[in-house]
């Protein structure tokens, strides 16, 4: 099979209409920003990039160097191009602006710059994600209120895993489709074209040490699960956690199952765990393009009216089926108490 090179591919959904050439090279600038966070994350210790930069980002939560470095890279790649009106971070409490030095774009990207850096310092694979949204029009200075669109309006999103190899996962919503990173070339190139989440699956990610918060539909939910095949569901399900987002939903873009934030009672002021706009959207955009379902338990995600840059959200995503039956437990829980 002919190899198709990530610019290739581009070019190929340019033509077809699905993208413009702003787009394009915005997606060509977060790539390779991206191979440069994979040199930096495969360097690990020798690199001394490894540990805790003694800073903490907007939520309050102890940043590692590489968080740094990752967010600093993909900062200055998208800075001179002309293809951006702003870009905004997990890490920053505001949005970045585009220098007054360069010409300025029609897009606005977010991103976290490295999902999972919890686990960096155990070599287990970490990753970017990131979501593009079109700036709205004749706007003089772009406000972190411009950003705050429905997961519906992305124009594109996509996430790297960085792990035994380097991958992209990218959607312009008509399909998803994997690169790999080819080191030998320094270039990604199309390994899996129009990716497909299995309707049903006997897999689940979620952190168990979390159980005794959970409320009860979820409670309901994994012991059901955990009953296997003598319980109500009557088959056996095997749980898969890496604590790292990219890694867990990336297994399920592959082979299926579901991965699952759910609220808990230590989280519930907050609204949960996940970013709404750094990493629900993007990854419910790319799991239902690959045929998957995305809700906070009660709601599509991507439905949701953003309210604030860091909002936080419970998230069910994978595999339709699954998170079918888990969202009508929560619905139905709130039924019985209404």
């Amino acid at each position: 099979m002919k190899s198709i090179s990530l610019i290739q591919f581009l070019i190929e959904e340019k033509r077809a209409g699905h993208i413009n050439s702003e787009l394009s090279l915005l997606i060509e600038v977060v790539a390779r920003a991206c191979k440069r966070i994979s040199v930096a994350v495969a360097k690990g210790a020798l690199g001394g990039v490894l540990g805790n930069a003694g800073t903490d980002n907007i939520q309050g939560e102890a940043q590692k160097k590489l968080d740094v470095i990752s967010n600093e890279i993909l900062l200055e790649a998208n800075a001179w191009g002309g293809h951006l009106a702003a870009c905004a971070s997990e890490e920053m409490d505001d949005p970045q602006p585009i220098p007054d030095a360069y010409p300025k774009g029609h897009h606005l990207l977010l991103f976290d710059p490295l999902d999972g850096s919890s686990n960096i310092d155990v070599n287990v694979s970490v990753g970017t994600i990131f979501s593009v949204l079109r700036c709205p029009d004749d706007i003089d200075e772009v406000l972190a209120e411009h950003f705050l669109q429905k997961g519906t309006e992305q124009v594109a999103a996509g996430y790297v895993v960085y792990g035994p190899s380097t991958l992209l996962v990218l959607t312009f919503g008509h399909g998803v489709h994997e690169f790999t990173l080819d080191r030998e070339h320094g270039s990604f190139v199309l390994s899996r074209r129009g990716m497909t989440i299995p309707a049903q699956t006997s897999e689940f990610a979620v952190n168990m040490a979390n159980q005794r918060h959970w409320e009860a539909p979820m409670q309901r939910y994994i012991g059901e699960l955990q009953a296997g095949s003598t319980g109500p569901r009557g088959r056996d399900f095997n749980m898969r956690w890496v604590a790292s987002m990219v890694a867990d939903v990336h297994r399920i873009v592959t082979r299926g199952g579901v991965f699952i934030y759910p609220l808990d009672a230590r989280i519930r002021e907050q609204g949960g765990k996940l970013r709404l706009m750094y990493e629900a959207n993007p990854m419910a955009f790319i799991v239902e393009q690959a045929g998957g379902a995305a809700t906070t338990g009660r709601e599509r995600i991507m439905g949701l009216q953003p309210t604030g840059l860091h909002q936080r959200v419970p998230v069910f995503l994978g595999s339709k089926d699954e998170i079918d039956v888990v969202t009508r437990y929560h619905l139905e829980s709130d039924d019985s108490r209404a």
